[in-house]
């Protein structure tokens, strides 16, 4: 099976690293990296160059296309290869506002009765100002667009939601906003694959956002996630299929925007159940990071039943164990961040029981008879770590993560710290 993998971060690795347990995948990542290169073919073609993908998917003829970011999802790769007869792992363009737009995504969550907070939109930030200069705090701010991940801000007084407003209209993720009501409790990733009909729960996870530990800092696209999440009991993940991922599945089918792919519910459990903070149309980073290590099943057969309308046809089997995933990042991010710092300890790392190491921000330089590693982005590795237990999980990463070492480095040392000492908000 020839499968063509649009892009090259942690999660990409992860997804590779699992589609290559079946012998018969052949691998074409665009533009890939140094880590995908080593599961199969690259092609520098940046994801958000849908022409010169289509053209490269004419002259590969990939059985499959498996696009890992949101980005090409909206710009409408999905349509421009299943107009030519390829099949596809992933939603629409239409589909995918679901994360593209967060205007789009609260309006459809409304018209489905679909649990969230309530909200306000603003098109002018000048009247967003007088608004938040009569709220009561604390709010949530959101950009209306794409933001990777730095485009929510939680706000606890005017000074800081002034300020808000200045960060988000320089991300570039659209001129709208919304201000949201502030929802108390735990956050939980809940994801599911579906054909628009059939619908299959993977198991919950929870990431990290923040830079620094006890959530604390700025924003990041994640800096480490735990899986499964003993926050998602039996009877709490039945409620959230029922009130919230049936629903949404259903109401974007009869809307006319049928969803094909992963999609991710972002959720926050407080003492009134599960409220849906945003959803997704993509494998969460650096969740995936988590999931993929926990899966026995062959996820290329489950990718392309999925592009084939056919999920009826698949059961999902996971390992009972327990994954806890840590990622390292550069000096100075989510800001400035530094680049070319050597990385040492990686294949140290590697060589422990129940590791795995998944690549995203590193360069490969060969230097004489060496071939070394760099820092070359934000999010650097996430080394995940697998346990008989959460706790026991978490200790295997953190082993891992004292291998590695570079300049700067930098990671949360408190992954997992909520499932192991917290006290559950919602009671099933």
């Amino acid at each position: 099976m020839k499968i063509l993998l649009i892009g090259s971060g942690g999660r990409e690795h992860a997804l590779a690293w699992h589609l290559k347990k079946n012998p018969q995948v052949k691998l074409i990542s665009a533009p890939g990296s140094p880590a995908l290169a080593a599961l199969g073919e690259t092609v520098q073609i940046a994801p958000d160059n849908i022409s010169a993908l289509t053209i490269l998917a004419r002259q590969r003829k990939p059985d499959l296309t498996v696009i890992g970011p949101e980005v090409p999802l909206v710009l409408g790769l999905t349509d421009l290869l299943r107009s030519e007869g390829f099949l596809v792992f992933g939603p629409s363009g239409r589909a995918a506002q679901i994360e593209g737009s967060k205007v789009f995504a609260k309006d459809f969550m409304v018209r489905h009765n679909l649990p969230t907070a309530s909200y306000a939109v603003f098109y002018d930030f000048e009247e967003a100002k007088q608004y938040l200069e009569a709220a009561s705090y604390p709010l949530v701010l959101k950009a209306d667009g794409l933001a990777q991940g730095k485009g929510v801000i939680i706000c606890g007084k005017l000074e800081a939601a002034l300020k808000a407003i200045c960060t988000l209209s320089g991300l570039g993720a659209g001129k709208r906003m919304l201000v949201e009501e502030y929802l108390a409790g735990e956050e939980s990733s809940f994801f599911v694959i579906t054909d628009g009909k059939t619908v299959l729960p993977l198991p919950s996870a929870q990431d990290h956002k923040t830079i620094y530990d006890n959530d604390c800092g700025p924003n990041t696209g994640g800096m480490g996630a735990y899986c499964p999440a003993p926050l998602i009991s039996p009877h709490l993940k039945n409620t959230i299929m029922e009130t919230i991922i049936k629903p949404a599945v259903t109401g974007l089918a009869t809307e006319g925007t049928p969803f094909s792919g992963l999609l991710y519910a972002g959720l926050m459990v407080t003492l009134n159940g599960p409220k849906l903070l945003e959803f997704n149309a993509r494998f969460g980073d650096p969740e995936t990071q988590a999931l993929m290590p926990l899966l026995k099943s062959d996820l290329a057969e489950v990718f392309l039943a999925t592009a084939e309308g056919r999920l009826e046809d698949i059961k999902l089997e996971w390992s009972d164990q327990s994954a806890a995933t840590v990622v390292m990042s550069a000096e100075g991010y989510p800001g400035a961040y530094r680049k070319g710092d050597l990385i040492t300890g990686i294949d140290k790392a590697r060589e422990r029981p129940n590791v795995e190491v998944f690549e995203a921000g590193v360069e490969y330089r060969q230097e004489g008879r060496s071939l070394n590693r760099y820092t070359n982005g934000g999010r650097v590795l996430a080394v995940t770590g697998l346990g008989d237990n959460l706790q026991k999980a978490v200790d295997t990463a953190y082993e891992a993560v004292s291998d590695i070492k570079w300049a700067g480095a930098h990671y949360r040392r408190d992954i997992g710290s909520k499932a192991l000492h917290q006290n559950l908000l919602y009671s099933p």
